[in-house]
């Protein structure tokens, strides 16, 4: 049987305000793609699937036409909530759903209960772990005493070793995957993935999995090995500028006669690149060493002595995917130069100085308004 491990769609996401949708529309065409090159069997989604609870038409709209185009490529459709989706919602008529070939695992109370296919070898047991979130889910799970997420996962992971050792004993050839939403020891998150701590305390070890041929992770959105059965794929598209250089991916993993046979990288197209710029705003609109980041998403830091007017409109002129705009003063850190500034000064001389610099010198009269001020705040004081 051959999966192809994709997580941390995000369908509906947004880029610095920008909409996603048509980039989205385009990375789930090229999953169904490679459904049809490779013959994948079966398309596994570890989490995540959309970027808020509530996703608008839009992003149903595209996220179920990529789901289309999955199963008409021939796969069936392994699903799992995570900590961005709301699984009854997600979990909704899951019953018809799978009738069609796609199965949403979304209930934790079923943790246990696996998606069960054929192959030429035998049958496979795929467990959806949904995103855990620990003061709820201890209690479905009737483990009220567990805290962390290591906890509730143990917990839940107990739940399947037992499953799967009942359906040993009357499946010969059973094999078996874990789809779950969690920080696992050992992985590196990339800067846009929501926090999942409680406590302070979010990581799991990589240990809690042990028992299965496969566990195809969620959560962390670069394609990571913690083992060669445990790893993750990543998201689809890159989601924050600290992902820029990361090469996207899915993974296709073979499950042969004996459990896990080979597992290979199927690297995903880069539908619009990311490019950081740094330099004043009058240099960056012509220079050529920029000239391929005309159609990237682009943020920029702008380092001109005096902060640039309308300097959004002007860099989006040419690059007009410009995101993301800051200006940084060129000396350096500016809360160390402005403590300096300040040091030994009397309290009216830098009221004055702030005034100056965000509107005019003050008028005389303003000057005496601010020294009263300051005169009744330290009778107070006394």
């Amino acid at each position: 049987m051959l999966l192809l491990h994709t997580s941390d769609w995000h369908v509906g996401r947004t880029f610095h305000g920008t909409d996603l949708l048509e980039d989205q529309a385009a990375v789930l065409a090229h999953l169904a793609d490679l459904v049809a090159s490779h013959a994948v069997d079966v398309v596994l989604v570890a989490g995540d699937v959309y970027d808020r609870a509530v996703p608008n038409a839009r992003a149903v709209e595209v996220c179920t036409r990529g789901l289309e185009l999955i199963r008409a490529a021939g796969a069936q459709i392994v699903m799992t909530p995570g900590n961005h989706d709301s699984a009854p919602r997600l979990g909704a008529a899951a019953s018809f759903a799978a009738a069609g070939g796609l199965h949403l695992r979304t209930r934790t109370a079923e943790v246990d209960v696996p998606v069960v296919l054929t192959d030429a070898h035998g049958p496979v047991a795929l467990y959806g772990l949904p995103y855990l979130e620990p003061e709820t889910a201890r209690h479905v799970l009737g483990a009220p005493q567990v805290r962390s997420h290591a906890d509730v996962l143990g917990v839940a992971m107990e739940r399947v070793r037992a499953d799967l050792a009942v359906r040993a004993g009357t499946l010969p050839g059973l094999r078996s995957v874990v789809l779950a939403h969690a920080f696992v020891v050992g992985g590196e998150a990339t800067g846009s993935e929501r926090t999942i701590s409680v406590g302070g305390v979010e990581t799991v070890p990589a240990g809690v999995f042990d028992g299965v041929d496969y566990v195809a992770l969620g959560h962390l959105h670069s394609p990571q090995v913690i083992s060669e059965r445990v790893r993750y794929s990543g998201s689809p598209l890159p989601y924050s500028f600290g992902e820029r250089s990361h090469a996207k991916a899915a993974w296709l993993v073979e499950l042969d006669a004996d459990g896990l046979g080979a597992v290979r990288r199927l690297e995903l197209p880069l539908v619009r690149g990311l490019t950081r710029l740094t330099g004043e705003l009058d240099q960056l609109l012509v220079d050529p060493q920029h000239a391929g980041a005309h159609e990237h998403y682009v943020s920029a830091v702008l380092t001109d002595p005096v902060r640039p007017v309308d300097a959004m409109r002007r860099l989006q002129v040419r690059f007009p995917h410009a995101v993301h705009l800051e200006w940084r003063r060129p000396e350096g850190a500016e809360q160390l130069r402005y403590a300096h500034q300040v040091r030994g000064r009397a309290d009216a001389a830098v009221v004055g100085s702030f005034l100056t610099d965000v509107r005019s010198a003050p008028e005389p009269w303003e000057t005496e308004l601010v020294t009263q001020g300051l005169r009744s705040r330290e009778e107070v004081d006394r």
